[in-house]
């Protein structure tokens, strides 16, 4: 797939919209695209012109051969990760999840899950 100007443009990019009491206008920014930034008068103005200043912005980071970043939500992940581990921690694993009566791979989700929420 050629990643050029519209294939950028068609990425589900996150609008952020904060009201500029000081300036009494509408600020709208891609978080993703550092500096990526416009207002407007009104919601729909500020809106619209993020449009072009994201295309600005994909245009001038193509031209210039910059990283652009694409969308959080737009990677696609299969759910399946291979680690290399040492040998000791391996036998550890299998020793656990034996003991707990479920497989190596439910053990490591329980674990990385308790892991990823703090527990």
């Amino acid at each position: 797939m050629i990643k050029n100007l519209e294939y950028y443009m068609n990425l589900p990019y996150k609008t952020e919209l904060i009201k500029d009491t000081e300036k009494n206008c509408y600020v709208a920014y891609c978080p993703e695209l550092e500096g990526c930034i416009t207002s407007g008068k009104t919601t729909i103005e500020a809106i619209e012109n993020i449009e072009d200043a994201k295309k600005a912005w994909l245009s001038s980071a193509l031209e210039h051969e910059d990283p652009i970043p694409e969308p959080d939500y737009a990677l696609h992940f299969s759910g399946q990760i291979r680690l290399r581990i040492p040998k000791s921690l391996h036998k550890r694993i299998f020793m656990e999840a034996r003991e707990e009566g479920v497989s190596m791979n439910q053990y490591c989700i329980m674990k990385l899950s308790a892991a990823a929420v703090g527990k």
